[in-house]
């Protein structure tokens, strides 16, 4: 499994049109093959910065997510809304306390 962590940075004035593209969108995203989990986060001192945090099988499910038409159509309507360049990784747990 792996973990992906993307950090996203809106024009503070399109912050709502992505919310509303994230909710029309996420149970697609969530029910993709090989993702087994799906979080938004907001930063709590910067509210247009968002990450988006999901889990997947495999490298190999995360791109055909990536290469995917659902992708293709949220990246197409998220991305002018960007007012900064995206960062993503992709990450393994190597540790976890609960």
């Amino acid at each position: 499994m792996i973990i992906r962590i993307v950090k996203m940075t809106f024009v503070p004035e399109k912050v709502n049109e992505f919310l509303e593209i994230f909710n029309s969108s996420k149970q697609l995203i969530r029910n993709f093959a090989g993702c087994s989990h799906l979080e938004l986060l907001n930063d709590i001192n910067s509210p247009n910065v968002f990450f988006t945090y999901s889990y997947w099988q495999s490298e190999v499910h995360l791109n055909n997510y990536r290469d995917s038409e659902l992708f293709g159509s949220v990246w197409k309507r998220t991305k002018p809304l960007f007012s900064a360049k995206t960062e993503a990784w992709s990450v393994e747990q190597q540790v976890v306390l609960e």
